[in-house]
Protein backbone atom coordinates (compact mmCIF):
# COMPACT_ATOMS: atom_id res chain seq x y z
CA UNK A 1 0.00 0.00 0.00
CA UNK A 2 3.10 2.19 0.31
CA UNK A 3 3.33 2.49 -3.59
CA UNK A 4 -0.09 4.76 -3.10
CA UNK A 5 2.38 7.43 -1.42
CA UNK A 6 5.21 6.86 -3.95
CA UNK A 7 3.16 7.29 -6.74
CA UNK A 8 1.93 10.56 -5.24
CA UNK A 9 5.19 11.71 -4.79
CA UNK A 10 6.58 11.35 -8.01
CA UNK A 11 3.84 12.41 -9.53
CA UNK A 12 4.53 16.07 -7.16
CA UNK A 13 8.04 16.09 -8.07
CA UNK A 14 6.88 15.98 -11.99
CA UNK A 15 4.57 19.08 -11.12
CA UNK A 16 7.35 21.05 -9.39
CA UNK A 17 9.93 20.38 -11.97
CA UNK A 18 7.51 21.08 -14.52
CA UNK A 19 7.01 24.21 -12.88
CA UNK A 20 10.79 25.40 -12.47
CA UNK A 21 11.53 24.40 -15.59
CA UNK A 22 8.96 26.94 -17.17
CA UNK A 23 10.27 29.65 -15.12
CA UNK A 24 13.76 28.84 -16.21
CA UNK A 25 12.82 28.28 -20.18
CA UNK A 26 13.84 31.67 -21.02
CA UNK A 27 17.72 30.87 -20.12
CA UNK A 28 17.32 27.51 -21.34
CA UNK A 29 16.67 29.36 -24.70
CA UNK A 30 19.37 31.36 -24.29
CA UNK A 31 21.94 28.81 -23.30
CA UNK A 32 20.85 27.13 -26.19
CA UNK A 33 21.06 29.45 -28.49
CA UNK A 34 24.79 29.61 -27.49
CA UNK A 35 25.28 25.99 -27.60
CA UNK A 36 24.24 26.04 -31.27
CA UNK A 37 26.76 28.48 -32.52
CA UNK A 38 29.42 27.08 -30.21
CA UNK A 39 28.99 23.83 -32.49
CA UNK A 40 28.40 26.18 -35.45
CA UNK A 41 31.64 28.25 -34.98
CA UNK A 42 33.97 26.12 -32.34
CA UNK A 43 36.32 28.57 -30.21
CA UNK A 44 34.23 31.02 -31.72
CA UNK A 45 33.94 32.21 -27.76
CA UNK A 46 38.01 32.80 -27.33
CA UNK A 47 38.65 36.40 -27.83
CA UNK A 48 40.71 36.51 -31.76
CA UNK A 49 43.81 38.52 -31.92
CA UNK A 50 43.46 41.83 -33.91
CA UNK A 51 44.76 42.25 -37.29
CA UNK A 52 47.95 43.71 -37.42
CA UNK A 53 47.46 45.17 -40.94
CA UNK A 54 44.68 46.24 -43.57
CA UNK A 55 44.59 43.91 -46.18
CA UNK A 56 44.04 45.34 -49.73
CA UNK A 57 40.62 44.25 -49.33
CA UNK A 58 39.57 45.78 -45.75
CA UNK A 59 40.31 44.69 -42.14
CA UNK A 60 39.97 41.13 -41.73
CA UNK A 61 36.67 39.93 -39.96
CA UNK A 62 37.15 38.94 -36.95
CA UNK A 63 35.92 35.54 -35.31
CA UNK A 64 33.13 37.59 -32.79
CA UNK A 65 31.66 39.66 -36.09
CA UNK A 66 31.58 35.97 -37.24
CA UNK A 67 29.24 34.40 -34.39
CA UNK A 68 27.15 37.25 -33.84
CA UNK A 69 26.32 37.41 -37.95
CA UNK A 70 25.29 33.77 -37.39
CA UNK A 71 23.46 34.71 -33.68
CA UNK A 72 21.18 36.78 -36.11
CA UNK A 73 20.36 34.26 -38.85
CA UNK A 74 19.77 31.84 -35.70
CA UNK A 75 16.92 34.18 -34.92
CA UNK A 76 15.69 35.10 -38.13
CA UNK A 77 15.46 30.66 -38.81
CA UNK A 78 17.42 30.65 -41.64
CA UNK A 79 19.59 28.09 -40.08
CA UNK A 80 16.87 25.85 -39.46
CA UNK A 81 17.69 23.14 -41.92
CA UNK A 82 21.67 23.10 -41.28
CA UNK A 83 22.35 19.99 -40.03
CA UNK A 84 25.18 19.78 -36.63
CA UNK A 85 25.51 16.66 -34.06
CA UNK A 86 25.05 16.92 -30.51
CA UNK A 87 25.46 14.82 -27.69
CA UNK A 88 22.60 12.32 -26.44
CA UNK A 89 22.13 10.41 -23.44
CA UNK A 90 20.68 7.32 -24.30
CA UNK A 91 17.47 6.38 -22.59
CA UNK A 92 17.69 2.57 -23.34
CA UNK A 93 18.28 0.99 -19.61
CA UNK A 94 19.15 -3.06 -19.04
CA UNK A 95 15.80 -4.98 -17.86
CA UNK A 96 15.99 -7.76 -14.80
CA UNK A 97 13.68 -9.32 -12.58
CA UNK A 98 14.26 -9.17 -8.87
CA UNK A 99 12.50 -11.90 -6.81
CA UNK A 100 11.70 -11.11 -2.65
CA UNK A 101 9.22 -12.93 -0.72
CA UNK A 102 7.91 -9.28 0.03
CA UNK A 103 7.87 -8.29 -3.62
CA UNK A 104 9.86 -5.80 -5.08
CA UNK A 105 7.66 -2.62 -3.62
CA UNK A 106 9.20 -3.80 -0.24
CA UNK A 107 12.64 -3.61 -0.90
CA UNK A 108 12.67 0.17 -1.06
CA UNK A 109 15.88 0.18 -2.96
CA UNK A 110 16.06 2.06 -6.27
CA UNK A 111 19.00 0.01 -8.50
CA UNK A 112 18.69 3.38 -10.78
CA UNK A 113 20.04 5.51 -8.60
CA UNK A 114 22.81 3.44 -6.91
CA UNK A 115 24.26 2.27 -10.35
CA UNK A 116 23.40 5.85 -12.34
CA UNK A 117 27.05 5.11 -14.17
CA UNK A 118 24.92 1.43 -15.59
CA UNK A 119 21.81 3.38 -16.30
CA UNK A 120 22.00 6.36 -18.77
CA UNK A 121 24.99 7.09 -18.31
CA UNK A 122 26.43 6.98 -22.14
CA UNK A 123 25.62 9.41 -24.44
CA UNK A 124 25.05 9.10 -28.66
CA UNK A 125 26.38 11.42 -31.08
CA UNK A 126 23.51 11.86 -33.06
CA UNK A 127 23.34 13.99 -36.49
CA UNK A 128 19.76 16.18 -36.85
CA UNK A 129 18.77 19.85 -37.72
CA UNK A 130 19.25 22.69 -36.18
CA UNK A 131 15.24 23.34 -35.31
CA UNK A 132 15.35 19.47 -34.28
CA UNK A 133 18.38 20.10 -32.07
CA UNK A 134 16.94 23.22 -30.26
CA UNK A 135 14.23 21.59 -28.40
CA UNK A 136 16.78 18.81 -27.33
CA UNK A 137 18.90 21.25 -26.16
CA UNK A 138 16.26 23.76 -24.28
CA UNK A 139 15.46 20.40 -22.34
CA UNK A 140 18.62 19.82 -21.26
CA UNK A 141 19.44 23.44 -20.26
CA UNK A 142 16.48 23.30 -18.43
CA UNK A 143 17.10 20.19 -16.42
CA UNK A 144 20.61 21.93 -16.09
CA UNK A 145 19.07 25.03 -13.92
CA UNK A 146 17.03 22.79 -11.72
CA UNK A 147 17.97 21.79 -8.32
CA UNK A 148 16.79 18.65 -7.84
CA UNK A 149 17.46 18.70 -4.57
CA UNK A 150 14.89 21.20 -3.82
CA UNK A 151 12.77 19.92 -6.24
CA UNK A 152 12.75 16.83 -4.03
CA UNK A 153 12.30 18.93 -0.75
CA UNK A 154 8.92 20.95 -2.19
CA UNK A 155 7.35 18.05 -3.60
CA UNK A 156 7.39 16.26 -0.59
CA UNK A 157 6.37 19.12 1.22
CA UNK A 158 3.57 19.59 -1.04
CA UNK A 159 2.66 15.52 -0.88
CA UNK A 160 2.25 15.82 2.98
CA UNK A 161 0.85 19.08 3.45
CA UNK A 162 -1.52 19.22 0.76
CA UNK A 163 -1.55 15.42 -0.92
CA UNK A 164 -4.88 13.95 -1.33
CA UNK A 165 -5.51 10.65 -1.96
CA UNK A 166 -8.98 9.08 -2.78
CA UNK A 167 -9.48 5.36 -2.61
CA UNK A 168 -12.67 4.70 -4.74
CA UNK A 169 -14.41 1.48 -3.96
CA UNK A 170 -13.91 1.05 -0.58
CA UNK A 171 -17.40 -1.23 -0.16
CA UNK A 172 -15.49 -3.73 -1.92
CA UNK A 173 -13.31 -4.33 0.73
CA UNK A 174 -16.02 -4.43 3.56
CA UNK A 175 -17.40 -7.37 4.82
CA UNK A 176 -19.10 -8.52 8.18
CA UNK A 177 -17.63 -11.62 10.15
CA UNK A 178 -19.97 -14.55 9.94
CA UNK A 179 -19.79 -17.13 12.52
CA UNK A 180 -20.28 -20.69 10.60
CA UNK A 181 -17.16 -19.42 8.33
CA UNK A 182 -15.00 -16.90 10.14
CA UNK A 183 -13.59 -13.59 9.28
CA UNK A 184 -13.29 -12.42 5.49
CA UNK A 185 -9.33 -12.41 5.62
CA UNK A 186 -8.30 -11.34 2.66
CA UNK A 187 -10.91 -7.92 2.51
CA UNK A 188 -10.00 -7.54 6.42
CA UNK A 189 -6.58 -8.07 5.20
CA UNK A 190 -6.23 -5.41 2.66
CA UNK A 191 -8.18 -3.34 5.19
CA UNK A 192 -5.17 -3.66 7.87
CA UNK A 193 -2.51 -2.65 4.53
CA UNK A 194 -4.30 0.23 4.63
CA UNK A 195 -4.67 1.27 7.72
CA UNK A 196 -1.26 2.73 8.77
CA UNK A 197 -0.84 5.15 5.89
CA UNK A 198 -4.22 6.49 6.74
CA UNK A 199 -3.50 7.20 10.37
CA UNK A 200 -0.30 8.13 9.76
CA UNK A 201 2.91 7.03 9.21
CA UNK A 202 6.10 7.43 7.65
CA UNK A 203 7.17 5.95 3.92
CA UNK A 204 10.67 5.23 2.41
CA UNK A 205 10.82 7.50 -1.13
CA UNK A 206 13.56 7.88 -3.08
CA UNK A 207 13.03 11.40 -3.02
CA UNK A 208 12.93 10.96 0.50
CA UNK A 209 11.16 10.09 3.47
CA UNK A 210 6.85 11.31 3.55
CA UNK A 211 5.13 11.73 6.58
CA UNK A 212 1.08 10.32 5.89
CA UNK A 213 0.05 12.79 9.09
CA UNK A 214 -1.67 15.90 7.25
CA UNK A 215 -2.78 13.62 3.98
CA UNK A 216 -5.95 13.91 2.85
CA UNK A 217 -7.60 10.34 2.49
CA UNK A 218 -11.33 10.42 0.57
CA UNK A 219 -12.85 7.04 0.62
CA UNK A 220 -15.96 6.09 -1.58
CA UNK A 221 -18.18 3.09 -1.94
CA UNK A 222 -21.44 2.11 -3.08
CA UNK A 223 -22.54 1.05 -0.04
CA UNK A 224 -26.27 -0.81 -0.98
CA UNK A 225 -24.99 -4.29 -0.02
CA UNK A 226 -22.40 -3.88 2.50
CA UNK A 227 -22.46 -0.62 4.90
CA UNK A 228 -19.90 1.85 6.52
CA UNK A 229 -20.27 -0.43 9.97
CA UNK A 230 -19.08 -3.52 7.98
CA UNK A 231 -15.60 -1.93 8.01
CA UNK A 232 -12.62 -3.09 10.61
CA UNK A 233 -13.50 -0.12 13.96
CA UNK A 234 -10.27 0.92 13.03
CA UNK A 235 -10.54 2.23 9.79
CA UNK A 236 -13.92 3.21 10.74
CA UNK A 237 -12.47 5.78 13.36
CA UNK A 238 -10.21 6.97 10.53
CA UNK A 239 -13.06 8.44 8.44
CA UNK A 240 -15.33 10.27 10.78
CA UNK A 241 -16.78 12.81 8.19
CA UNK A 242 -19.57 10.74 6.38
CA UNK A 243 -21.56 11.96 3.52
CA UNK A 244 -24.56 10.26 1.88
CA UNK A 245 -24.54 11.23 -2.22
CA UNK A 246 -28.16 11.47 -3.86
CA UNK A 247 -29.02 9.53 -7.16
CA UNK A 248 -27.85 11.38 -10.44
CA UNK A 249 -30.68 13.25 -11.90
CA UNK A 250 -32.01 13.72 -15.39
CA UNK A 251 -30.82 17.48 -15.05
CA UNK A 252 -27.22 15.64 -14.21
CA UNK A 253 -27.24 13.70 -16.91
CA UNK A 254 -27.48 17.08 -19.34
CA UNK A 255 -24.73 18.63 -17.78
CA UNK A 256 -23.06 15.55 -17.86
CA UNK A 257 -23.56 15.89 -21.78
CA UNK A 258 -23.28 19.07 -22.65
CA UNK A 259 -20.57 20.65 -19.95
CA UNK A 260 -17.36 18.86 -19.47
CA UNK A 261 -14.66 19.68 -22.44
CA UNK A 262 -14.60 16.03 -23.12
CA UNK A 263 -18.23 15.59 -22.95
CA UNK A 264 -19.70 11.75 -24.86
CA UNK A 265 -21.26 14.33 -27.53
CA UNK A 266 -18.26 15.90 -28.33
CA UNK A 267 -16.54 12.55 -28.89
CA UNK A 268 -19.12 10.74 -30.67
CA UNK A 269 -18.63 14.47 -32.98
CA UNK A 270 -15.01 14.35 -33.15
CA UNK A 271 -15.31 10.59 -33.76
CA UNK A 272 -17.21 10.92 -36.77
CA UNK A 273 -15.08 13.60 -37.72
CA UNK A 274 -12.43 11.74 -39.02
CA UNK A 275 -14.78 10.02 -41.81
CA UNK A 276 -15.67 13.66 -43.13
CA UNK A 277 -19.39 13.76 -41.24
CA UNK A 278 -20.03 16.80 -39.26
CA UNK A 279 -22.05 15.31 -36.01
CA UNK A 280 -24.69 17.92 -33.96
CA UNK A 281 -26.74 17.11 -31.53
CA UNK A 282 -29.92 19.35 -30.45
CA UNK A 283 -30.69 20.40 -27.18
CA UNK A 284 -33.82 18.55 -27.32
CA UNK A 285 -31.75 15.44 -28.28
CA UNK A 286 -29.39 15.52 -25.31
CA UNK A 287 -32.67 16.04 -23.05
CA UNK A 288 -34.22 13.09 -24.31
CA UNK A 289 -31.13 11.25 -24.22
CA UNK A 290 -30.86 12.05 -20.45
CA UNK A 291 -34.57 11.32 -20.22
CA UNK A 292 -34.26 7.82 -21.34
CA UNK A 293 -31.04 7.29 -19.43
CA UNK A 294 -32.90 7.78 -16.22
CA UNK A 295 -35.59 5.62 -17.46
CA UNK A 296 -33.30 3.12 -17.38
CA UNK A 297 -31.47 3.32 -14.23
CA UNK A 298 -34.55 3.54 -12.73
CA UNK A 299 -36.12 0.07 -14.32
CA UNK A 300 -33.24 -1.66 -13.95
CA UNK A 301 -30.07 -1.45 -11.98
CA UNK A 302 -28.94 2.10 -11.28
CA UNK A 303 -25.34 2.21 -12.85
CA UNK A 304 -25.32 6.76 -12.34
CA UNK A 305 -23.80 7.92 -15.43
CA UNK A 306 -22.55 5.05 -17.15
CA UNK A 307 -25.52 4.52 -18.58
CA UNK A 308 -25.32 7.77 -20.94
CA UNK A 309 -22.33 5.08 -22.97
CA UNK A 310 -24.52 2.53 -23.44
CA UNK A 311 -27.79 4.78 -24.12
CA UNK A 312 -25.41 7.10 -26.83
CA UNK A 313 -23.88 4.03 -28.45
CA UNK A 314 -27.21 2.48 -29.12
CA UNK A 315 -28.50 5.95 -30.50
CA UNK A 316 -25.50 6.09 -32.60
CA UNK A 317 -24.75 2.74 -33.80
CA UNK A 318 -26.38 2.92 -37.14
CA UNK A 319 -24.17 5.95 -38.28
CA UNK A 320 -20.85 4.72 -36.79
CA UNK A 321 -20.97 1.45 -38.85
CA UNK A 322 -22.17 4.15 -42.09
CA UNK A 323 -19.76 6.87 -41.49
CA UNK A 324 -17.73 5.73 -44.19
CA UNK A 325 -20.41 6.10 -46.81
CA UNK A 326 -21.36 9.72 -45.64
CA UNK A 327 -18.16 11.61 -46.25
CA UNK A 328 -18.83 15.31 -46.50
CA UNK A 329 -22.35 14.95 -44.79
CA UNK A 330 -24.01 17.24 -42.28
CA UNK A 331 -26.23 15.15 -39.81
CA UNK A 332 -27.93 16.53 -36.83
CA UNK A 333 -29.72 14.15 -34.26
CA UNK A 334 -32.51 15.73 -33.08
CA UNK A 335 -35.25 14.41 -30.42
CA UNK A 336 -37.30 12.67 -33.06
CA UNK A 337 -34.22 10.86 -34.16
CA UNK A 338 -33.35 9.71 -30.51
CA UNK A 339 -36.61 8.57 -30.05
CA UNK A 340 -37.15 6.26 -33.31
CA UNK A 341 -34.29 4.68 -32.34
CA UNK A 342 -34.62 3.94 -28.49
CA UNK A 343 -38.72 3.96 -27.89
CA UNK A 344 -39.25 0.14 -28.82
CA UNK A 345 -36.03 -1.04 -27.06
CA UNK A 346 -37.42 1.02 -24.24
CA UNK A 347 -41.04 -0.52 -23.70
CA UNK A 348 -39.76 -4.03 -23.55
CA UNK A 349 -38.07 -4.48 -20.27
CA UNK A 350 -36.64 -7.83 -21.09
CA UNK A 351 -35.12 -6.48 -24.15
CA UNK A 352 -34.11 -3.19 -22.41
CA UNK A 353 -32.07 -4.67 -19.39
CA UNK A 354 -30.38 -6.33 -22.44
CA UNK A 355 -29.41 -3.91 -24.72
CA UNK A 356 -29.02 -0.64 -22.65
Amino acid sequence: MESIIRDLTEISVKLVRDEKARLNRDAAIRNARERILDILLPDSRRPAPRPAFVGASGPVEETGDTREKLGRWLDEGKLEEREIEIDIKEQNYPSFEIFTAQGVEEMGVNIKDMLPGLFGGKSKRKKMRVGEAREILIQEEADKLVDQQNVAREAIDRVEQSGIVFLDEIDKIAGRQQASHGPDVSREGVQRDLLPIVEGTTVNTKYGMVKTDHILFIAAGAFHVSKPADLIPEMQGRFPIRVELDSLTQDDFVRILKEPKNALTMQYSALLSTEGVELKFTDDAIREVARYAALVNEKTENIGARRLHTILERVLEGLSFEASDMHGQALTIDAAYVQGVLADIIKDEDLSRYVL
